[in-house]
């Protein structure tokens, strides 16, 4: 009999309080939720998280950003501001294993909701704190956007043109990768936990979330005093790796810069004396020493097919190659649908809803999308009331007095 951790998710029965708003925390929340949390995300009154007005608006006033990044959450509201909301999260993390705010660092402290007094409800809570610079150090206190830490981290240095200004990357990448991070985090707090009983932070900061994906940058300023530049579609001295044009005007990736795999190439291009010994494209170094030549040696060859055969060469040929996709190129893919990569879900406003699917896939204990990001206060009778077995006098006093 299937159990109820492999029917909901491996992290099935882990509860998690979400206390934060647009995305870098917030996203952290999404991952556990995919996972199989239970993902409480408390809104303040009356407005809740921006994120629910963020996104392309359709054509009805509804945001399409919030059904993604709000999936698989119940929403409370809670003020957390006032006294009595704080004490009604106290009630909260005491039924929690969990707990993501990606406030200022020091605001948790302002509110008298710090770790210690958090601990004194439930001594074996994890605190997983998302900010720009981090909880401790000069700058931790300042105000800290993805943005921000994409530019601190050495990210924007090098992403764009070499003739312009860094460019951002499309999505907020700063934000997602600090969520990452902190997702991590907690699975290993949670296993901290199981061995010895004990809760801890984790403290995830935007800007050394980037940092850990810049490879080896600072070690080669470090030790050669080299600074990786700008250099737009290509990454220089590895080649050929390159947007090669196509004769219906297509572009078509092609990924053939290790030795044997441009051997492959040379030979489909009828070309195999250009991957021979002696070659000056023999191997790795004479290939990037000639970056531009070489690559429009292959545009003059790539540009003689049109994209559907020359991928069908390329892929038959075992070389790596492929479209870049939009969005509609996604959807009717048959290898996304295939692996279900992108789904419908049930959705409230829109009735359905395309959406990327749970990453990574499980073999035991898949994660699923349960339901899209729910109405503002949509869950305040089933938490407060079930969970926390508040009457609804009781509930409606607190509306009232504008604590939830």
């Amino acid at each position: 009999m299937e159990s109820a951790v492999q029917a909901m998710g491996s992290l099935s029965g882990v509860r998690v309080i979400e206390a934060g708003q647009l995305l870098a925390g917030p996203f952290a929340a999404t991952l556990m939720g995919d996972q199989g949390a239970d993902v409480i995300k408390v809104e303040s009154p009356g407005t809740g998280d921006p994120m629910r007005t963020w996104g392309r608006e359709s054509v009805d006033g509804a945001y399409l950003w919030w059904p993604v990044v709000g999936r698989n959450k119940r929403s409370v509201t809670l003020n957390l501001r006032e006294q009595e909301g704080q004490e009604l999260f106290l009630q909260l993390v005491a039924t929690a294993d969990i707990v993501v705010e990606n406030f200022r660092a020091g605001t948790l402290e302002k509110w008298n909701l710090d770790y210690e007094r958090l601990r004194e409800v439930n001594p074996r809570i994890i605190l997983v704190r998302v900010s720009g610079y981090g909880q401790t150090g000069p700058y931790s206190r300042r105000a800290g956007y993805g943005s921000i830490g994409e530019a601190m981290g050495g990210l924007r240095y090098i992403t764009g043109e070499p003739d312009r200004q860094p460019s951002r990357t499309g999505i907020s990448i700063g934000d997602s990768l600090a969520a990452m991070h902190a997702c991590i985090g907690a699975l290993a707090a949670l296993r901290h936990r199981d061995v010895t009983g004990e809760g801890q932070v984790v403290d995830s900061a935007i800007y050394e979330a980037v940092l850990a994906m810049m490879e080896s940058t600072v070690t080669e300023w470090d030790v050669q005093k080299y600074q990786r530049e700008r250099t737009g579609a290509i990454l220089p001295n590895v080649a050929p790796s390159n947007v090669y044009p196509t004769s219906d005007g297509q572009l078509i990736l092609i990924a053939a810069n290790q030795d044997s795999v441009f051997g492959r190439l040379a030979a489909l291009m009828g070309e195999p004396e250009l991957s021979a010994p002696g070659s000056v494209y023999a191997d790795h170094v004479g290939r990037g020493d000639r970056q531009q030549e070489l690559d429009d040696h292959i545009s003059q060859w790539t540009g003689r097919y049109d994209a559907d055969t020359l991928l069908k060469l390329l892929h038959e040929g075992g070389v790596p190659a492929g479209r870049i996709y939009k969005a509609e190129d996604m959807i009717s893919d048959p290898h996304f649908q295939a692996r279900e990569a992108i789904v419908q879900v049930p959705d409230d406003t829109f009735g359905q809803l395309r959406m990327q699917n749970v990453v990574p896939k499980m073999s035991a204990t898949p994660g699923s999308i349960r339901w899209t990001g729910p109405a503002l206060g949509a869950h305040n009778d089933e938490v407060y009331g079930g969970l926390l077995g508040l009457s609804a006098e009781q509930r409606a006093g607190l509306a009232e007095r504008g604590v939830i």
